[in-house]
């Protein structure tokens, strides 16, 4: 049966930044990015409503009439619509230059009224590529940045529309912005736990017989533990900040749901740590066995050579040109009526000889 090609093709990261000496808060778009859409929830404790493909007339219709409001911007091509958007919410520059400057390591900063959050998701398990989300929140507004369209927030907005007591719709803006950075953070539990179970897999083949694609499946996958670390260990340094951190916008009872994401990042940590520990030992362990195999492949050579060594030599001696006629020291044994059974029974002698030989000395 044909192997199956383990190859896989890995996103590049491309960070985009402005120009050097461009004045700071410039905004220049990634040629490469999707067309900006917007998506408008706006909540209050009684009742909620959705404005899918939402324009800016919509945004400035009902900016003020409701508790609550989420802006969910997919696509970051539209630079005049994101300055647009930060000029109504009075989001700071800076903070906007590092949303469409995708690739920033996650952190937290905060201004005198919003938050500034930025996290990563994996956005495709498969090509092993991450997105960047962008999360301001502020005392009634919470707004969204992503690159792409796919998010993990669908059980968000599935609890948004369901029906009364809902929490969501009652406990603020920052309760919303924590229930997103939760659910960002969930998303890393399925492939971590997929990769975990690959490795398994893997110790259990390399058991039984090690091979080659094996070793190329155990460095991506260490390498994949690679960047989870990168990725998780600041975001848990931005979830720490933001509970300690005392602003008016957080309050104290969400900063305790804020405790209980920050323990699900330092498990996610801990799973990865655990993974790059066995993923290292198991590549120490797949050199072991192949090294040990070819020992014992050179060993098996060594014993046939040993073997076949007198049997080669006397071989070789009887098959030189002697001529017995000449003198009786030209190999007399040539004119023996038994001379060739008892050639290959000497020789079939010794080769046994030499195998007993090797298993009283556990050679073999």
């Amino acid at each position: 049966m044909a192997k199956a090609d383990t190859t896989r093709k890995r996103a590049p990261l491309k960070t985009r930044r402005p120009p050097v000496g461009a004045s700071p808060g410039t905004l220049i778009a990634d040629p490469s990015a999707r067309r900006s859409e917007l998506r408008l929830t706006l909540m209050s404790p009684e009742k909620f409503e959705t404005i899918e493909n939402a324009s800016i007339d919509d945004l400035n219709t009902h900016c003020d009439s409701w508790p609550v409001i989420w802006l969910d911007c997919t696509g970051l091509a539209n630079i005049p619509l994101i300055e647009e958007i930060g000029r109504i919410f009075s989001l700071h520059p800076l903070a906007l230059e590092d949303v469409v400057n995708t690739g920033q390591r996650p952190k937290v900063d905060f201004f005198e009224d919003h938050a500034f959050v930025v996290v990563r998701m994996i956005d495709d398990v498969t090509a092993h590529r991450y997105e960047q989300i962008s999360v301001f929140f502020g005392k009634n507004f919470v707004v969204t940045f992503q690159e792409r369209e796919g998010d993990p927030f669908n059980p968000v907005r599935k609890r948004i529309e369901s029906s009364m007591p809902n929490r969501l719709r009652s406990r603020g803006a920052d309760y919303l912005a924590y229930a997103l950075i939760d659910a960002i953070v969930d998303s890393y539990f399925p492939p971590i736990e997929a990769a975990g179970e690959q490795v398994d897999s893997i110790e259990d083949q390399m058991l039984n017989t090690p091979h080659k694609h094996q070793m190329q499946q155990l460095h991506e996958l260490r390498r994949d533990a690679n960047v989870l670390k990168g990725v998780l260990w600041p975001m848990r340094d931005a979830l720490a900040t933001m509970i300690r951190n005392d602003v008016p916008y957080v309050k104290a009872e969400t900063k305790i749901f804020l405790n209980d994401t920050l323990d699900h990042s330092l498990r996610l940590i801990e799973l990865v740590e655990t993974q790059r520990d066995m993923l290292t030992g198991l590549i120490e362990m797949h050199l072991s066995l192949s090294q040990a195999r070819t020992n014992e492949v050179i060993g098996y050579l060594t014993i046939v050579s040993g073997v076949f060594m007198p049997l080669t030599f006397l071989v070789g001696v009887w098959g030189m040109n002697f001529d017995p006629e000449t003198s009786p020291w030209n190999m007399p044994e040539l004119r023996a009526h038994y001379g060739y059974p008892a050639a290959l029974g000497f020789m079939a002698a010794v080769a046994v000889g030499l195998v007993a030989f090797f298993k009283w000395k556990k050679w073999l």
